[in-house]
């Protein structure tokens, strides 16, 4: 068997992980190691300080090194936090947000146009956060209500998760991005729960949608190239 090149330290939840979720083994066409953070609920990373964990994560992550992978990710946008701790303290490629992407695809965006966010906590998701993650501090951001289906089923770490609900809210939230910012030219997802829905918001609003997903594709081309 293959060993995965990618290990994704993961929050410690029980919510469903639908295809195209970072938690579901099948959204990946390569394999990858999963290991769960003692403590470390949604709740506390995105609502409180996540570098109170920052010991957790670091033992868990040098498991997965030790395990055999050449990289490590988080299944938090939120974790960008402790990009520069954990990787130093891990020594490896490490990546710890799809926030991270922003620099890259604003220049390739038009110069009118700059990257908009959704993610799963408006008001937690700070510029402390993107800056971390070497974006911008003054991005768009929208997110989704607390009280709806999607934010719901992950802080309070629900056993079921309405799905068609999820995709009217992440239309919602989407639409609210574009029609507020005009000048948004491509849409990153914050929340690793949030790429099951990327295809919905393409279509909704025609503009690249980049999400853990694609940037965790790309992270895996480098450290594992194809062979032709």
């Amino acid at each position: 068997m293959e060993r995965a090149a990618i290990g994704i330290l993961m929050l410690e939840t029980n919510f469903p992980r639908p295809l195209g979720d970072i938690g579901h083994l099948h959204t990946w066409d390569f394999p990858v190691q999963k290991r769960a953070v003692g403590g470390a609920s949604a709740q506390k990373v995105v609502h409180e300080d996540p570098r109170a964990l920052l010991d957790a994560f670091i033992q868990v992550g040098r498991e997965l090194v030790a395990d055999g992978c050449r990289g490590l990710t988080t299944s938090c946008g939120f974790l960008s936090l402790m990009q520069d701790e954990l990787k130093d303290a891990l020594g490896v490629p490490f990546a710890s947000s799809s926030l991270m992407q922003i620099p890259m695809i604003e220049a390739m965006l038009p110069t009118n146009q700059e990257v908009g966010v959704l993610t799963i906590s408006k008001d937690s998701l700070r510029a402390e956060h993107l800056q971390a993650a070497g974006a911008r501090g003054d991005v768009p951001i929208e997110g989704l209500p607390r009280d709806g289906a999607f934010a719901t089923a992950i802080f309070d770490d629900l056993p079921d998760i309405d799905f068609t609900s999820c995709q009217t809210e992440m239309s919602a939230i989407a639409q609210k991005l574009v029609s507020k910012h005009e000048s948004v030219g491509a849409i990153v997802l914050e929340c690793t729960n949030m790429a099951p829905y990327a295809a919905d918001i393409e279509k909704l609003t025609g503009l690249p949608v980049y999400s853990i997903v694609s940037f965790l594709n790309w992270f895996q081309a480098g450290l594992a190239p194809m062979r032709y």
